[in-house]
């Protein structure tokens, strides 16, 4: 009498052994789920709650108000302005950054000696802390002693910081100067990811390196520029101490972002209610902003990024 043994097919674990493991993989995301529902999920309902009390930030009296600190925030001409000036030096500061990270990314993509060197130096403005760039850049631009009054450059040697339009262009500058490193990277790693042999038959057809670059190399990280630029837009609302330290706000409200109103509402005016909901305010715009960006990003995203690494 025989007896009939099936064999799963090759490469394919049995149904049981791939519960077993799928179970096994779920318990070791636990730790980073409790990570982030303690320093994410929970400060967050928090900052909810303070949003619809009154409180002075330092004593222990927090009394419930209601929508009393949404009414201030949302009737205040200043929301609109500090929104404003966030979205203007979100966009051009994107403007900025994308393209010069995008050819800096490309070049550093190549494998020749020197550029690994390069990289490494190009790396830096990344390590050093934002409030002492601000403070190096606030020296460096000081119309009587930086440095245009030392070298005798006449168009270095004005008021940088002094006029709105002007303050506003150098925080761009500077926040440009600090984070195209780490963006580059990012393009440097999807510019690797791209197979060879797509390159390779360009060149058969007797395409250059610009018709290569438009044609091959833009349409590739299509999902790299949606991730780079979600950073960015998220890194651009969150953007304070650069900004405190180098203009304050000014010249006048030239420079106030929202994440710097929400500080000069709460810790310099002692008004936490208006603080937080200012704060989640730039959560929701934040959440707003990258769901629209994924949206961009089309639903095969992942599934060609993965098919690309």
């Amino acid at each position: 009498m025989s007896t009939i043994v099936t064999v799963p097919p090759r490469g394919r674990p049995p149904a049981a052994t791939r519960v077993r493991g799928s179970g096994s993989l779920v318990w070791l995301a636990v730790p980073a789920l409790l990570v982030f529902v303690a320093f994410g999920v929970i400060p967050l309902l928090g900052v909810l709650a303070l949003s619809f009390t009154t409180w002075d930030g330092l004593s222990q009296d927090i009394s419930f108000s209601g929508l009393t600190s949404w009414s201030a925030v949302l009737s205040d001409p200043g929301l609109p302005h500090a929104l404003w000036v966030t979205f203007l030096i979100m966009a051009l500061s994107w403007l900025v950054q994308t393209p010069a990270s995008i050819l800096i990314g490309v070049f550093l993509a190549g494998h020749q000696r020197y550029r690994a060197l390069i990289a490494v130096l190009y790396f830096i403005p990344l390590l050093l802390s934002s409030a002492a760039i601000a403070i190096t850049y606030k020296a460096l631009l000081d119309p009587n002693f930086g440095l245009g009054a030392g070298l005798g450059l006449d168009f270095l040697a004005q008021d940088w910081l002094g006029e709105g339009p002007l303050a506003v262009g150098v925080v761009i500058f500077v926040v440009s100067w600090q984070f195209i490193p780490f963006h580059s990277l990012l393009y440097q790693g999807g510019v690797r990811q791209i197979p060879r042999s797509m390159y390779e038959a360009a060149e058969l057809d007797g395409a250059g390196r610009v018709r290569k670059f438009f044609s091959i190399t833009l349409p590739q990280l299509k999902y790299t520029i949606i991730t780079s630029s979600t950073l960015m837009v998220v890194g651009s609302l969150t953007l304070f101490d650069l900004i405190f330290v180098l203009t304050a706000g000014g010249p006048g409200d030239a420079t106030r972002v929202l994440a710097l109103d929400m500080y000069k509402r709460g810790y310099q005016a002692n008004l936490m209610g208006p603080a937080s909901a200012i704060a989640v305010i730039l959560v929701l715009v934040g959440l707003a902003l990258a769901l629209v960006l994924r949206r961009l990003g089309g639903r095969d995203g992942s599934a060609s990024q993965l098919e690309g690494a």
